[in-house]
Protein backbone atom coordinates (compact mmCIF):
# COMPACT_ATOMS: atom_id res chain seq x y z
CA UNK A 1 0.00 0.00 0.00
CA UNK A 2 1.18 3.51 -0.81
CA UNK A 3 -0.88 5.57 1.63
CA UNK A 4 -1.86 3.27 4.50
CA UNK A 5 0.55 2.06 7.19
CA UNK A 6 0.11 -0.05 10.29
CA UNK A 7 -1.80 -0.57 12.46
CA UNK A 8 1.00 0.47 14.79
CA UNK A 9 1.06 0.87 18.57
CA UNK A 10 0.74 4.60 19.28
CA UNK A 11 1.86 6.31 22.46
CA UNK A 12 -1.35 8.35 22.46
CA UNK A 13 -4.00 6.61 20.38
CA UNK A 14 -3.72 2.89 21.07
CA UNK A 15 -3.48 0.74 17.95
CA UNK A 16 -3.45 3.28 15.14
CA UNK A 17 -4.00 2.75 11.42
CA UNK A 18 -2.12 5.53 9.65
CA UNK A 19 -3.20 7.41 6.53
CA UNK A 20 -0.43 9.35 4.79
CA UNK A 21 -1.93 12.24 2.81
CA UNK A 22 1.26 14.08 1.84
CA UNK A 23 4.42 13.28 -0.16
CA UNK A 24 7.39 12.66 2.10
CA UNK A 25 8.61 15.77 3.96
CA UNK A 26 6.18 18.24 2.44
CA UNK A 27 5.59 20.51 5.40
CA UNK A 28 5.05 24.02 6.71
CA UNK A 29 7.93 23.48 9.18
CA UNK A 30 11.45 22.06 9.15
CA UNK A 31 11.65 21.15 12.83
CA UNK A 32 14.89 20.47 14.69
CA UNK A 33 13.36 17.43 16.35
CA UNK A 34 11.62 15.87 13.34
CA UNK A 35 12.07 12.11 13.28
CA UNK A 36 11.29 11.89 9.55
CA UNK A 37 14.20 14.10 8.46
CA UNK A 38 14.66 17.49 6.83
CA UNK A 39 11.81 19.14 4.94
CA UNK A 40 12.33 18.97 1.18
CA UNK A 41 9.15 20.80 0.12
CA UNK A 42 8.49 23.85 2.30
CA UNK A 43 5.03 25.32 1.69
CA UNK A 44 1.79 26.63 3.22
CA UNK A 45 -0.27 26.12 0.05
CA UNK A 46 -2.73 23.23 0.20
CA UNK A 47 -3.01 20.92 -2.81
CA UNK A 48 -4.66 17.54 -3.53
CA UNK A 49 -1.19 15.90 -3.64
CA UNK A 50 -2.51 12.32 -3.76
CA UNK A 51 -5.47 10.44 -5.23
CA UNK A 52 -8.48 10.39 -2.90
CA UNK A 53 -9.89 7.35 -4.73
CA UNK A 54 -6.68 5.40 -4.25
CA UNK A 55 -6.64 6.26 -0.54
CA UNK A 56 -10.27 5.14 -0.22
CA UNK A 57 -9.46 1.84 -1.93
CA UNK A 58 -6.44 1.15 0.26
CA UNK A 59 -8.23 2.19 3.43
CA UNK A 60 -11.22 -0.01 2.68
CA UNK A 61 -8.95 -2.99 2.08
CA UNK A 62 -6.96 -2.34 5.25
CA UNK A 63 -10.09 -2.22 7.39
CA UNK A 64 -11.04 -5.71 6.20
CA UNK A 65 -7.89 -7.09 7.84
CA UNK A 66 -7.50 -4.97 10.96
CA UNK A 67 -9.51 -3.47 13.80
CA UNK A 68 -7.56 -0.44 15.04
CA UNK A 69 -8.51 1.84 17.92
CA UNK A 70 -8.08 4.92 15.73
CA UNK A 71 -7.53 5.90 12.12
CA UNK A 72 -4.88 8.60 12.19
CA UNK A 73 -4.28 11.17 9.46
CA UNK A 74 -0.54 11.65 9.79
CA UNK A 75 2.49 10.27 7.98
CA UNK A 76 5.58 11.95 6.59
CA UNK A 77 4.31 15.50 6.03
CA UNK A 78 1.77 18.00 7.37
CA UNK A 79 -1.66 16.44 6.61
CA UNK A 80 -3.62 19.71 6.61
CA UNK A 81 -1.71 20.64 3.45
CA UNK A 82 -3.92 18.14 1.62
CA UNK A 83 -6.78 20.22 0.24
CA UNK A 84 -9.05 17.15 0.11
CA UNK A 85 -8.58 16.04 3.71
CA UNK A 86 -12.29 16.62 4.35
CA UNK A 87 -13.19 14.00 1.75
CA UNK A 88 -11.01 11.42 3.50
CA UNK A 89 -12.54 12.19 6.89
CA UNK A 90 -16.05 11.91 5.40
CA UNK A 91 -15.19 8.54 3.83
CA UNK A 92 -13.90 7.19 7.14
CA UNK A 93 -17.09 8.32 8.87
CA UNK A 94 -19.20 6.56 6.24
CA UNK A 95 -17.11 3.38 6.35
CA UNK A 96 -16.64 2.78 10.06
CA UNK A 97 -17.33 4.04 13.57
CA UNK A 98 -13.61 3.91 14.46
CA UNK A 99 -12.48 7.29 15.78
CA UNK A 100 -10.59 9.57 13.41
CA UNK A 101 -7.55 11.44 14.72
CA UNK A 102 -5.62 14.24 13.04
CA UNK A 103 -1.95 14.47 13.97
CA UNK A 104 -0.94 17.99 12.93
CA UNK A 105 1.60 20.68 13.71
CA UNK A 106 -1.32 23.11 13.99
CA UNK A 107 0.29 25.69 11.74
CA UNK A 108 -2.62 26.35 9.35
CA UNK A 109 -5.73 26.72 11.51
CA UNK A 110 -5.57 30.51 11.06
CA UNK A 111 -6.76 29.72 7.52
CA UNK A 112 -10.56 29.35 7.65
CA UNK A 113 -10.61 27.03 4.65
CA UNK A 114 -8.22 24.63 6.39
CA UNK A 115 -10.04 24.77 9.72
CA UNK A 116 -13.41 24.01 8.16
CA UNK A 117 -12.10 20.88 6.45
CA UNK A 118 -11.08 19.15 9.70
CA UNK A 119 -14.02 19.90 12.00
CA UNK A 120 -15.52 16.40 11.51
CA UNK A 121 -12.48 14.62 13.01
CA UNK A 122 -12.96 13.07 16.47
CA UNK A 123 -9.58 14.05 17.91
CA UNK A 124 -7.16 16.77 16.81
CA UNK A 125 -3.60 16.69 18.15
CA UNK A 126 -1.86 20.00 17.31
CA UNK A 127 1.60 21.05 18.46
CA UNK A 128 2.40 24.17 20.48
CA UNK A 129 5.92 24.25 21.86
CA UNK A 130 6.50 27.97 22.43
CA UNK A 131 4.63 31.27 22.40
CA UNK A 132 7.73 33.35 21.63
CA UNK A 133 8.45 34.04 18.00
CA UNK A 134 12.26 33.88 18.27
CA UNK A 135 12.06 30.44 19.87
CA UNK A 136 9.39 29.40 17.37
CA UNK A 137 11.78 30.14 14.51
CA UNK A 138 14.60 28.20 16.18
CA UNK A 139 12.54 25.08 16.86
CA UNK A 140 10.33 24.91 13.78
CA UNK A 141 12.21 26.83 11.05
CA UNK A 142 8.81 27.68 9.52
CA UNK A 143 7.87 28.64 5.99
CA UNK A 144 8.54 32.36 5.59
CA UNK A 145 5.66 34.46 6.86
CA UNK A 146 4.53 32.00 9.53
CA UNK A 147 4.93 33.14 13.13
CA UNK A 148 3.96 32.02 16.62
CA UNK A 149 1.13 34.54 16.89
CA UNK A 150 -0.61 33.10 13.82
CA UNK A 151 -0.40 29.59 15.26
CA UNK A 152 -1.83 30.75 18.61
CA UNK A 153 -4.65 32.59 16.82
CA UNK A 154 -5.45 29.43 14.86
CA UNK A 155 -5.56 27.25 17.97
CA UNK A 156 -7.92 29.67 19.70
CA UNK A 157 -10.19 29.61 16.66
CA UNK A 158 -10.04 25.80 16.61
CA UNK A 159 -11.14 25.65 20.24
CA UNK A 160 -14.00 28.04 19.54
CA UNK A 161 -15.41 26.13 16.57
CA UNK A 162 -14.40 22.50 17.10
CA UNK A 163 -16.60 20.11 19.12
CA UNK A 164 -14.22 17.15 19.32
CA UNK A 165 -11.26 16.46 21.59
CA UNK A 166 -8.11 18.59 21.43
CA UNK A 167 -4.86 17.13 22.75
CA UNK A 168 -2.13 19.77 22.56
CA UNK A 169 1.34 18.30 22.22
CA UNK A 170 4.26 20.25 23.68
CA UNK A 171 7.66 19.17 22.36
CA UNK A 172 10.28 20.10 24.97
CA UNK A 173 13.91 20.59 23.97
CA UNK A 174 16.63 20.98 26.56
CA UNK A 175 18.11 24.49 26.65
CA UNK A 176 15.66 25.83 24.05
CA UNK A 177 12.10 25.95 25.38
CA UNK A 178 12.33 24.50 28.90
CA UNK A 179 13.19 27.70 30.78
CA UNK A 180 10.91 29.32 33.38
CA UNK A 181 10.05 32.16 30.99
CA UNK A 182 9.17 29.74 28.18
CA UNK A 183 7.02 27.52 30.38
CA UNK A 184 5.14 30.38 32.03
CA UNK A 185 4.31 31.90 28.65
CA UNK A 186 3.27 28.54 27.27
CA UNK A 187 1.06 27.70 30.24
CA UNK A 188 -0.80 31.01 29.98
CA UNK A 189 -1.73 30.40 26.34
CA UNK A 190 -2.48 26.69 26.77
CA UNK A 191 -4.79 27.49 29.67
CA UNK A 192 -6.54 30.03 27.47
CA UNK A 193 -7.00 27.52 24.65
CA UNK A 194 -8.19 24.96 27.24
CA UNK A 195 -7.45 21.67 25.47
CA UNK A 196 -8.80 18.38 26.79
CA UNK A 197 -5.25 17.12 27.35
CA UNK A 198 -1.74 18.60 27.42
CA UNK A 199 0.69 15.96 26.20
CA UNK A 200 4.32 16.61 27.06
CA UNK A 201 6.89 15.06 24.78
CA UNK A 202 10.60 15.28 24.15
CA UNK A 203 13.14 13.72 21.80
CA UNK A 204 12.61 9.95 21.94
CA UNK A 205 13.60 9.03 18.36
CA UNK A 206 16.63 10.15 16.34
CA UNK A 207 15.98 13.84 15.47
CA UNK A 208 16.67 15.79 12.32
CA UNK A 209 19.29 17.93 14.13
CA UNK A 210 21.67 17.06 16.96
CA UNK A 211 20.74 20.37 18.61
CA UNK A 212 17.42 18.78 19.54
CA UNK A 213 18.28 17.31 22.95
CA UNK A 214 15.83 15.51 25.22
CA UNK A 215 14.69 16.95 28.54
CA UNK A 216 15.50 14.53 31.36
CA UNK A 217 12.78 12.59 33.19
CA UNK A 218 13.03 14.52 36.44
CA UNK A 219 12.50 17.87 34.72
CA UNK A 220 9.70 16.45 32.58
CA UNK A 221 7.85 15.49 35.76
CA UNK A 222 8.34 18.97 37.23
CA UNK A 223 7.00 20.53 34.02
CA UNK A 224 4.01 18.19 34.07
CA UNK A 225 3.18 19.28 37.61
CA UNK A 226 3.57 22.94 36.64
CA UNK A 227 1.29 22.61 33.60
CA UNK A 228 -1.58 21.28 35.72
CA UNK A 229 -3.96 18.35 36.01
CA UNK A 230 -4.57 18.02 32.26
CA UNK A 231 -0.87 17.46 31.57
CA UNK A 232 0.65 14.04 31.01
CA UNK A 233 4.04 12.79 29.89
CA UNK A 234 3.76 10.67 26.78
CA UNK A 235 5.42 7.28 26.98
CA UNK A 236 5.44 4.22 24.74
CA UNK A 237 2.12 2.43 24.79
CA UNK A 238 1.94 -1.05 26.29
CA UNK A 239 1.21 -4.10 24.23
CA UNK A 240 -2.48 -4.62 23.50
CA UNK A 241 -4.55 -7.56 22.40
CA UNK A 242 -5.27 -6.13 18.97
CA UNK A 243 -2.58 -6.78 16.38
CA UNK A 244 -2.21 -6.21 12.68
CA UNK A 245 -2.39 -9.01 10.18
CA UNK A 246 -0.06 -8.54 7.25
CA UNK A 247 0.42 -10.33 3.96
CA UNK A 248 4.12 -9.59 4.04
CA UNK A 249 6.02 -8.97 7.27
CA UNK A 250 8.98 -7.52 5.40
CA UNK A 251 6.80 -4.97 3.56
CA UNK A 252 5.04 -4.06 6.81
CA UNK A 253 8.32 -3.38 8.61
CA UNK A 254 9.59 -1.26 5.72
CA UNK A 255 6.35 0.75 5.63
CA UNK A 256 6.67 1.43 9.37
CA UNK A 257 10.34 2.34 9.23
CA UNK A 258 10.00 4.56 6.13
CA UNK A 259 7.73 6.95 7.97
CA UNK A 260 9.46 7.10 11.35
CA UNK A 261 12.19 5.22 13.23
CA UNK A 262 10.75 2.25 15.12
CA UNK A 263 12.02 0.09 17.95
CA UNK A 264 12.07 -3.69 18.06
CA UNK A 265 9.23 -3.72 20.58
CA UNK A 266 7.06 -1.56 18.28
CA UNK A 267 7.59 -3.97 15.38
CA UNK A 268 6.98 -7.04 17.52
CA UNK A 269 3.67 -5.61 18.78
CA UNK A 270 2.50 -4.61 15.30
CA UNK A 271 3.31 -8.04 13.81
CA UNK A 272 2.19 -10.05 16.86
CA UNK A 273 5.58 -11.74 17.03
CA UNK A 274 7.88 -12.59 19.89
CA UNK A 275 11.00 -10.52 20.47
CA UNK A 276 13.16 -13.44 19.35
CA UNK A 277 11.18 -13.87 16.12
CA UNK A 278 11.34 -10.14 15.45
CA UNK A 279 15.10 -10.01 16.07
CA UNK A 280 15.57 -12.81 13.53
CA UNK A 281 13.43 -10.98 10.96
CA UNK A 282 15.29 -7.70 11.48
CA UNK A 283 18.67 -9.40 11.22
CA UNK A 284 17.72 -10.77 7.80
CA UNK A 285 16.38 -7.38 6.70
CA UNK A 286 19.57 -5.60 7.78
CA UNK A 287 21.65 -8.10 5.82
CA UNK A 288 19.48 -7.44 2.74
CA UNK A 289 19.73 -3.67 3.18
CA UNK A 290 15.98 -3.24 3.81
CA UNK A 291 16.52 -1.36 7.09
CA UNK A 292 19.40 0.09 9.07
CA UNK A 293 19.99 0.51 12.79
CA UNK A 294 20.47 3.81 14.59
CA UNK A 295 21.14 4.16 18.29
CA UNK A 296 19.50 7.01 20.20
CA UNK A 297 19.90 7.16 23.97
CA UNK A 298 19.43 3.67 25.32
CA UNK A 299 17.26 2.51 22.40
CA UNK A 300 18.03 1.11 18.97
CA UNK A 301 15.74 2.28 16.16
CA UNK A 302 15.24 0.80 12.71
CA UNK A 303 15.03 3.10 9.70
CA UNK A 304 14.20 2.53 6.03
CA UNK A 305 14.75 5.07 3.27
CA UNK A 306 13.91 2.88 0.28
CA UNK A 307 10.87 2.80 -1.99
CA UNK A 308 9.32 -0.58 -2.69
Amino acid sequence: MSYIFGPLPSRRLGLSLGVDLIPSKTCTYDCLYCEVGKTTCHTIDAQPFVSVEEIKGELGAALLNSNPDTITLAGSGEPTLNSEIDKIISFIKEKTDIKTALLTNGSLFWKQEVLEKVLAADIILPTLSTVFNDTFKIIHRPYHGLNAYMIIKGLKELRKRYRGLIFIEVILLSGINDSEKELEGLKAIVDEVSPDKIQLNTVVRPPSEHRAVAVDNFKMEKIRDFMGHKAEIICYSPSGEKTARHDSERVSVIEMAKRRPVRLVDIAQALNKTQEETEHLLKEMIEKGDVSEKKHGDDIFYIAYMDL
